[in-house]
């Protein structure tokens, strides 16, 4: 019910923050168990002086939060959800049976429990939500409730109400649910366009089972793109929020919902100071889908990208490194009828900028599928404009055909060979090169042998002679798209 991620001491992990699935067990407990809980005091943070430099006519206020979670606070709601999942039982040698054990037979025959045999546990946990219509409409996340077969909904006048969950989107994490009651407590609804950077933040939610509990910081940032999180422009925050705070609200100053928290990045499996929230505006329009159909559609390109680093800038000889590049095309998808191919880079989205690749997905996913988008490109050292009809994500995605280049030696480090003609059938490639030896500037930027060289800076490359004349002309960088085990990815290689 709560998808949860291998802690590692040496680096940070995603970790969804819903109070984790337990076995057997009758109250949540942390993602990492075996790290005791301690209860502390915190002193009140020292607010900054006023500086000299300061205008006097913008005094430094911290917004009442106890007007907010007042106002608010008795539409945020506890979600208990229990579930059963399948595990087989150890057998230590004593009580085990081995297959061909006479005593299987026994326990088959006579309805006994086949000791190792799987059996159904029961499991438990809890999350967070927030009351949006009167008549018992509630919002939280798709993980909360994933598996769940009762799910029971607590206001916090103690009354409780079995919840039907009405649908949920796991690329979203949103879910919807219904309560029969009327005349409940809502919030109102926010957006994010005129949240800023730095701005006061509000947490409510039910952190470990410890219900309606208010926690505050600010915004860190917007926009971020997590790892299998595409489809959401996440608000990053330094706000405290735990297991059993996810979907819960996020509120700005106004008192008004911009957000559901939903991710951490955590080492313990605890708040460490990096939250993340839905904004408002794609749970809202999930909302409404699954209010409507039960169910939440998002648009697709058919494309797979990467970041724009610096290098690759020089490469490509864009002014910046933003946007998002192309590094292989679905044959079959949207993207390859509108003309798109690998090597472009992806500037604009019906005007909307493209800074980080991530904001590609978020952009194309919040899309219905079907519509029509029209697509700033970077080609070849010029800008064009792709129109696409967006498919639907739904749909299964055809494997992208691979293709590879490779470089010469020289300035790059490189032993190339034009590929034989098995070579080229296997590789699944019109044209290549074949890459028997790697060093100097290509190896140092992760170039192997028997990789095959696709293209240079998008051209496809067909000789030696080609990429050795691409990078002559080349002054700072050049960009090898090539191809290893199947995977087509652009590598910058710095040869100035």
């Amino acid at each position: 019910m709560n998808r949860s991620s291998t802690l590692s001491p040496r680096k940070f992990v995603l970790s969804l923050i819903a109070a984790g699935v337990v076995g057997g067990a009758t109250v949540a407990v942390l993602n990492h168990p075996q790290s005791p809980i301690r209860v502390q005091a915190a002193a009140p943070a020292a607010l900054p002086a006023a500086t000299a430099s300061a205008p006097a006519s913008v005094p430094m206020t911290v917004p009442d939060f106890a007007q907010i979670a007042a106002r608010h606070g008795a539409a945020v709601v506890n979600i208990s959800v229990t579930g059963t999942t399948r595990t087989a039982l150890e057998s230590d040698g004593a009580d085990g049976a081995e297959p061909a054990d006479p005593m299987l037979e026994f326990f088959r025959r006579f309805g006994g429990r086949i000791p190792g045999a799987p059996r159904e546990v029961p499991t438990r946990g809890q999350g967070s939500g927030f009351i949006v219509s009167a008549d018992g409409l509630i919002m939280t996340n798709a993980h909360v409730v994933q598996g769940a077969k009762d799910v029971t909904v607590k206001l916090t006048d103690r009354r409780e109400f079995r919840a039907k969950v009405l649908g949920s989107d796991p690329r979203t994490d949103v879910a919807v649910l219904r309560i029969d009651a009327k005349g409940l407590p809502t919030v109102p609804l926010g957006n994010t366009r005129d949240l800023q950077v730095g701005e006061w933040v509000l947490a409510i939610g039910s952190p470990f089972g410890f219900e309606n509990s208010v926690t505050a910081g600010v915004v860190s940032a917007k926009g971020r793109a997590l790892p299998d999180d595409g489809f959401v422009p996440f608000i990053q925050t330094d706000v405290a929020v735990n297991p059993g705070n996810s979907g819960g609200p996020l509120f700005n100053t106004r008192g008004e919902v911009v957000g559901i928290n939903s991710q951490i990045y955590s080492r313990s499996g605890g708040y460490q100071g990096l939250s993340f929230a839905i904004p408002i505006e794609v749970a809202a329009r999930v909302k409404d889908q699954i209010v409507a159909t039960g169910k939440a559609s998002h648009a697709r390109l058919g494309v797979a990208i990467q970041e724009v680093n610096q290098t690759l800038a020089d490469s490509f000889k864009l002014d910046k490194p933003e946007g998002a590049l192309v590094s292989s095309v679905d044959p079959n998808g949207p993207a390859a009828r509108a003309g798109l191919q690998s090597g472009d880079v992806i500037r604009k989205v019906d005007g909307q900028p493209i800074v980080g690749s991530g904001d590609l997905p978020a952009l194309i996913g919040q899309a219905a599928p079907g519509s029509k988008a029209t697509l700033e490109v970077w080609r070849q050292g010029q800008r064009h404009e792709v129109q696409v009809t967006l498919g639907d994500a739904s749909e299964k995605a055809a494997k992208v055909a691979a293709r590879d280049e490779s470089a010469g030696k020289g300035r790059l480090g490189l032993a190339l060979r034009p590929l034989q003609p098995q070579e080229r059938r296997e590789a699944g490639v019109e044209s290549g090169l074949l890459i028997e030896d790697a060093g100097g500037p290509a190896a140092l930027a992760g170039v192997q042998a028997g990789d095959v060289l696709v293209a240079i800076n998008g051209t496809p490359v067909t000789s030696v002679e080609q990429v050795r004349a691409a990078v002559a002309r080349s002054d700072k960088s050049v960009a090898l798209l090539i191809l290893r085990e199947g995977n087509r990815i652009f590598v910058p290689v710095r040869v100035g």
